[in-house]
């Protein structure tokens, strides 16, 4: 096979060559001729990847761009969007508030007023003002009235004696008080518990020993304890002093009453399991008070508001100091602010190069 001049154009039949056969000039060339193609190969790869990488950075860009504008367009729509959803969650809030109040929240209404008792008349209390306290004597006259009156049938479990002492009574009477009713005690040799006379630091005993023995008694009412009996009913003290001193001679024409009940019309359902318990003259005051319906009405009322708040005189106490306190460093503050603090408020810097210092502007 003849080889081709330099002057005639390469083919690559030229490049079988026998082995067998000498290498000649032009055939020394073939390596060079591959490594060339190599190199011309190599290239035209770089400038495929190269131009498919500028598509896809093309294709990146527009990608992006179409992203941009839908964002702006969705920036356009998201007040309305925004306002929908501020709506919808506020609605969706109201109503789980609204259904829960409708299931929990109030209290259920009466078909009568009859049902719901007639409302108690407001009474100026004076231990409810602000810079007053307990009447201790009206306390130790409605302590009197609740051992006479209230305490065959009514618990005072959560009041125990030593709470009596300076209040109520003195550390003496306190004491003969406690002494008169037996508590248990230690358990003996053979382990039986032995009685003991009560001390200041036991508590008012119950008239009853269990709640089913408290019911017998009562035709199947059961007397509330009037520890926080003040404070758990609504009205508060104007509520218990109505109640007390609402007993009519006879119930009013066309009113029903159970029988075994009685007919109070500030008690809900206008018809109550107790029946009338103060009358004038029942108790004897030692300080020869009159015992009026009213007045010892009053007096337990205030005793009993004493049971649910017996540190209401020194809580007021502390008030007061607190209040003169603060008040105190209340105008220090003021004073300081105004003549202390105010040029820290109310100062200008300002500041003036000198005039011959070279400045650069």
């Amino acid at each position: 096979m003849g080889m081709t001049s330099p002057a005639e154009p390469f083919r690559t039949s030229d490049l079988e060559i026998d082995s067998t056969i000498v290498a000649t000039p032009s055939q020394r060339l073939l390596p060079r001729l591959r490594y060339s193609l190599s190199i011309m190969l190599a290239r035209s790869c770089l400038r495929s990847t190269r131009n498919l990488n500028g598509l896809r950075n093309g294709v990146s860009n527009v990608s992006k761009r179409a992203a941009s504008t839908s964002s702006g367009a969705a920036g356009e729509a998201s007040p309305a969007r925004l306002n929908f959803a501020a709506i919808a969650s506020t609605t969706v809030a109201a109503g789980s508030m609204a259904w829960y109040y409708h299931l929990y929240g109030p209290v259920a209404f009466a078909a009568s007023p009859a049902d719901e008792g007639l409302h108690a008349t407001a009474y100026p209390w004076v231990h409810n003002q602000w810079l007053k306290t307990f009447d201790h004597q009206a306390l130790r006259r409605g302590f009197q009235v609740y051992r006479e009156v209230c305490a065959s049938c009514h618990s005072l479990s959560r009041i125990p004696y030593r709470t009596l002492v300076g209040a109520v009574l003195t550390v003496d009477e306190a004491k003969a008080l406690a002494e008169e009713n037996e508590y248990p005690g230690d358990p003996d040799e053979q382990g039986e518990i032995q009685m003991r006379p009560g001390k200041l630091a036991d508590y008012i005993p119950d008239p009853y020993k269990n709640e089913e023995a408290a019911r017998f008694a009562n035709n199947g009412a059961l007397p509330p304890d009037l520890s926080l009996i003040v404070k758990g009913r609504h009205g508060g003290c104007d509520y218990i002093f109505s109640l007390l001193t609402g007993y009519p001679e006879e119930p009013p024409a066309g009113a029903q009453v159970a029988p075994g009940m009685n007919f109070n019309p500030y008690f809900p359902g206008t018809g109550i399991g107790m029946a009338r318990v103060l009358y004038d003259g029942l108790v004897e005051y030692e300080d020869e008070t009159p015992a009026s319906t009213s007045q010892m009405a009053k007096d337990v009322v205030e005793f009993l508001n004493w049971a649910a708040e017996p540190e209401m005189d020194d809580r007021k106490k502390m008030g007061l100091k607190v209040l003169i306190v603060t008040s105190a460093l209340w105008a220090v503050s003021v004073w300081v602010k105004r003549y202390k603090w105010a040029w820290l408020k109310s100062r200008k810097l300002s500041y003036d190069p000198p005039a011959d210092s070279k400045i650069r502007r």
